[in-house]
């Protein structure tokens, strides 16, 4: 029988643990992945048949109906088919396996292979992802994608191997818009006073502060609660995550300002990806690549949906002029244009070559 190279957390932790030990810590969860992923395979009788000789963890935080979700597992599929079952990739949703911060540190690590993460949580790690934190920084959805389909976006990918985190694809993941409990945004200055939560990412911190708003860092899966309970006031996310995380429950008002397009990135750690082989990483790669295309088709379909979800749901959709935000986060760009900081000019210079983009 061949053997097994397994790259992340066990199908069950929970199979392998009593349950004084289950509810320990998630950290210490994390240091036992690789443990538990080799004690699945002991005692194996002879007579079992083969198993795939590659397994490939990959953990994130999205629910299973999402388009992001679908195509990540319509990738492995393609893996499996084109490795004729030696490679496999397992892909478990919901934050099972930890957030994005804590997934993208388990990729350092090597004690998981693959994570789907937003770019605002990369900004900690890679200085240049914080470009996709600058608002209105793409014309359109045309001017978007010619940028992550070039040398830019795939310049990007590679941007944190030193880092130990290499990108494989990005995913659509719409534009981010204001929504909120009580009080309807058509403007700016309607954002005065009020609690918005955003992602973990200086930019969104900008951003909020550029708009007169008070930005609050919640992790994505306390946020329900946070908004029901009126810690915060409103959040800013793509329309399938309004719905489907059922924010639209609690929050009446969705204004499609559109302030930024933050892509959705399928990361691998450089530990894993030094261990495969030129024919492995040829198959890994083609198959991100196909459920790019895949997944771009779901995503205009599953957008349009959930918003006359929100819409029969009694939300309130709003199409506000954007110029007047435009103008207020103007600052933001001029912070980085120019700047004898090389941090700062290195995003600056990012945007003058995403603006050049015809």
């Amino acid at each position: 029988m061949g053997k097994v190279r397994a790259f992340g957390a066990s199908d069950s932790p929970q199979a392998f643990l009593s349950r004084e030990q289950v509810s320990m810590s998630r950290c210490r969860c994390k240091a036992g992945w690789l443990l538990l992923a080799f004690a699945g395979f002991l005692g194996t009788s002879p007579a079992a048949p083969a198993r795939p000789r590659l397994v490939l963890k990959l953990g994130h935080g999205l629910p299973t109906t999402h388009a992001v979700h679908k195509a990540m597992l319509f990738m492995a599929d393609r893996v499996q088919a084109r490795s004729d079952g030696q490679m496999i990739v397992q892909v478990f949703p919901n934050e099972q396996l930890g957030n994005e911060k804590e997934c993208i540190e388990a990729l350092q690590l090597g004690y998981l292979a693959m994570t789907k993460v937003s770019s605002a949580p990369m900004e900690s790690f890679v200085n240049k992802m914080k470009v996709f934190g600058v608002p209105y920084l793409f014309r359109n959805s045309e001017h978007f994608w010619k940028v992550l389909d070039g040398p830019i976006g795939k310049e990007l990918l590679v941007a944190g191997e030193a880092k130990r985190l290499r990108g494989l694809c990005y995913y659509d993941a719409g534009a981010r818009s204001f929504y909120t409990r009580s009080r309807a945004i058509h403007s700016p200055a309607d954002l005065s006073g009020l609690k918005i939560r955003v992602q973990n990412s200086i930019m969104a911190v900008k951003m909020m502060q550029a708009m007169g708003g008070s930005a609050t860092p919640i992790p994505f899966g306390e946020l329900y609660t946070a908004l029901d309970q009126g810690v915060v006031d409103g959040a800013e996310n793509n329309a399938p995550s309004f719905v489907q995380a059922r924010h639209y429950e609690v929050c009446g008002y969705y204004t499609l300002d559109e302030h930024t397009c933050l892509p959705d990135i399928l990361m691998i750690g450089t530990r894993v990806w030094k261990k495969l082989d030129a024919e492995q990483r040829r198959i890994l790669q083609e198959a991100a690549d196909e459920s790019v295309r895949y997944q771009r088709e779901l995503w205009v379909e599953q957008e349009q949906k959930d918003l006359q979800v929100a819409r029969e749901a009694g939300v309130e959709i709003i199409r506000p002029n954007k110029q007047p935000f435009r103008e207020s986060v103007r600052p933001i760009w001029e912070e980085f244009q120019g700047s004898s900081d090389p941090k700062l000019a290195e995003i600056g210079d990012l945007i003058d070559r995403i603006q050049e983009v015809r």
